[in-house]
């Protein structure tokens, strides 16, 4: 019998993001994994599921949801005895969606336009502003810990933490100790290990 969860997946991409998010929730899901080497994000199948040709995507019960973010607030909401998302009407539900948001919006362009020397003149015609306060910003939310939200490990943290992750790796974060200490917590996760050990393992099989 076939699992509520289907998974798109490309190992060392992306949809590593939602592949941690996958491994949090504990619930069963089955992976398709694609070779983007190989263009298999680009065949008619796959796109009739996202037309982007992108991964992460996933297929819940049928309803197909792409974009990182996006899948990682849809399956918290749709898992709320996981506790990855703050109910609806808890006062932590704003800051937890403002950080969801703050990924994809500010901190990843931020990141990624630093490493391709993207970065305008004017800090208003970008959407974050400005690196070096998208950074201050981000370590600020991670200084005090160990979550975003306090005590509680949430879809933020998924979404914040891997692109801290990610930025820390390529270097286009610079090092700083508030960074360094989030990702020590964030590693002792054992879904996040398990992410790891299983993304090796697929870029394995490939060569």
């Amino acid at each position: 019998m076939a699992n509520d969860i289907v998974f798109y997946h490309a190992p060392q991409s992306r949809s590593i993001i939602v592949q941690w998010m996958l491994e949090e929730l504990g619930q069963p899901f089955d992976m398709h994994v694609l070779n983007l080497k190989k263009n298999e994000h680009k065949t008619p199948g796959y796109l009739a599921i996202n037309p982007m040709g992108k991964v992460p995507a996933i297929s819940h019960k049928g309803v197909v949801i792409t974009e990182a973010a996006a899948i990682c607030a849809y399956l918290a909401d749709a898992y709320p005895k996981a506790q990855l998302a703050p109910a609806l009407g808890d006062s932590r539900r704003g800051p937890y969606l403002r950080w969801m948001f703050f990924g994809p919006s500010c901190m990843e362009p931020a990141i990624i336009d630093r490493m391709f020397k993207r970065e305008g003149a004017e800090p208003g015609a970008l959407g974050y502003g400005s690196f070096d306060t998208t950074m201050e910003v981000a370590a600020a939310a991670v200084s005090e810990g160990p979550w975003i939200l306090g005590d509680t490990f949430t879809a933020a943290d998924v979404i914040i933490g891997s692109n801290i992750q990610w930025g820390t790796m390529t270097k286009a974060i610079p090092a700083r100790k508030e960074f360094e200490a989030y990702g020590h917590r964030l590693m002792e996760r054992p879904a996040l290990k398990r992410v790891f050990e299983k993304d090796a393992e697929l870029v394995k099989a490939a060569a």
